[in-house]
């Protein structure tokens, strides 16, 4: 089937441009590009337009996605949480393997790909979970379906923490893939817990979050991992980076082939929210790592633009409100991100904190790039057709909103400027303003180029 944009902005390579954009089948077939804008004239040029001006993105990919499924169905699924991705113009993911059972032998991994082939309604793929004993099969992982081992070095959800040293370094000298690596030193943050329930009882309330899952203890275990890389020649991705001392491990680069053999990831709620958020939205924003000052959000947004920060995704972790609640014991940690991850960023752009190039760059260039996905990110001709078109118009985000299985988002109340009108995966309208399209034979399994 042949699909056409007609006189449509899009951006792409670092551009925007207006152009006739033609889609056969699977692939973008054809572009006609007609001029280049100039990104700081272009949003008085939407203005200009009126509210039925549009706007052409590559789908996002999201590397970090928590989809419940196998084992904890009961706050999310493959299914309901990819059509919420949809809904926000994810057309991939990469999901986590702290499900149950964990994603940490090869019958698993095999078992999750068969589930994604049955109920993902977006592209897929499955991170391989590392742990205190399965190092070994890590060299039979197939590079060419598997994006990363994911590496818990701080305990989180899903029982999954490495905490033996041989253990560790077994991990980075002998994965074949990216280690992609949660940073939070356990020891100091039991410490911290210790210390606290002394002085605020047995669940203190959840503004002492960042003061017991600290800065230190995430400081500690990123410096540990970068010296394990260092000692192995491991390729590193530090997983939702939270503090400004983090950002030291990536250096300002212009590109990601500068960018050496550590990268960095930040998450939506690390660039959202500070401390400041807890005494309005409580739990609500309670995640791991913990949402931090104001002074290390705002060093994470400057990073975005200088190269530090690599990727931005989402860490898209469902929980049902009756889980959050409680304080910093008792109260889930996680948040529902996948369906407002690129507005909220769109909206960080409208602020003058990045430019919309550079969105784009993070959340659909550089995460094919990094894990060498095949034929996504971009607006390229022989390109798979992973396509968002976007609206301009003011709108407030609602509970009734919400596609995810958990109901709520801690962002509802909000405005926001832009709205995802259709999304398109591999080709096909997959969703059209509020509505899905049947099935699911359009999601493809990603494959990596290595």
């Amino acid at each position: 089937m042949q699909l056409s944009f007609k006189d449509i902005y899009y951006v792409s390579d670092g551009k925007i441009r207006r152009a006739d954009i033609l889609l056969d089948g699977e692939y973008i077939s054809g572009i006609i590009d007609k001029e280049d804008v100039d990104p700081v004239q272009f949003l008085s040029m939407l203005n200009d337009a009126g509210e039925d001006s549009c706007l052409l993105l590559p789908g996002v990919i999201d590397d970090h996605v928590h989809s419940r499924e196998p084992g904890l169905t009961h706050k999310g699924d493959l299914n309901t949480e990819t059509h919420a991705a949809a809904a926000g113009g994810v057309t991939s993911i990469l999901d986590m393997p702290n499900v149950v059972p964990q994603t940490a032998t090869l019958e698993a991994l095999a078992d999750r790909r068969q589930m994604g082939a049955a109920h993902a309604f977006v592209n897929y793929a499955f991170h391989f979970g590392a742990t205190n004993t399965n190092s070994a099969l890590l060299s039979q992982l197939d590079p060419t379906t598997v994006p990363a081992v994911k590496l818990f070095m701080g305990s989180s959800t899903g029982g999954m923490l490495v905490d033996h040293g041989d253990a560790l370094h077994s991990v980075f000298e002998r994965s074949p893939l990216p280690i992609m690596v949660h940073c939070e030193d356990s020891a100091i943050i039991a410490e911290n817990m210790r210390r606290a329930q002394v002085t605020y009882g047995d669940d203190p309330d959840v503004i002492h979050h960042p003061e017991i899952r600290s800065r230190e203890a995430c400081i500690a275990s990123s410096q540990l991992a970068v010296q394990l890389a260092k000692d192995t020649g491991a390729r590193l991705h530090i997983a939702h980076v939270t503090t400004k001392e983090e950002l030291q491990y990536a250096q300002p680069h212009s590109s990601l082939t500068e960018s050496g053999s550590i990268t960095l990831e930040a998450c939506i709620p690390h660039l959202l929210f500070s401390d400041e958020d807890y005494a309005q939205l409580g739990t609500r924003i309670k995640c791991n790592p913990s949402v931090k000052t104001r002074e290390d959000r705002d060093a994470l947004r400057r990073a975005l633009t200088d190269g530090r920060i690599t990727v931005v995704a989402t860490d898209h972790a469902p929980h049902l409100l009756t889980e959050k609640e409680g304080g910093c014991k008792r109260a889930a940690s996680g948040m529902p991100m996948i369906q407002f991850s690129l507005i909220t960023m769109l909206e960080l752009m409208e602020d003058g904190v990045l430019s919309l190039p550079r969105v784009v760059e993070l959340m659909c260039h550089n995460p094919a790039r990094l894990f060498d996905i095949s034929q996504r990110g971009f607006i390229r001709e022989g390109m798979k057709a992973d396509l968002v078109v976007l609206g301009r118009r003011p709108w407030t985000l609602t509970a009734d909103h919400v596609v995810s299985r958990c109901g709520w988002s801690p962002l509802e109340g909000r405005a926001f400027h832009w709205q995802v009108q259709q999304t398109y995966c591999n080709g096909c309208l997959i969703y059209n303003k509020g509505v899905f399209a049947e099935g699911n034979r359009h999601a493809r399994h990603l494959v990596f180029d290595r």
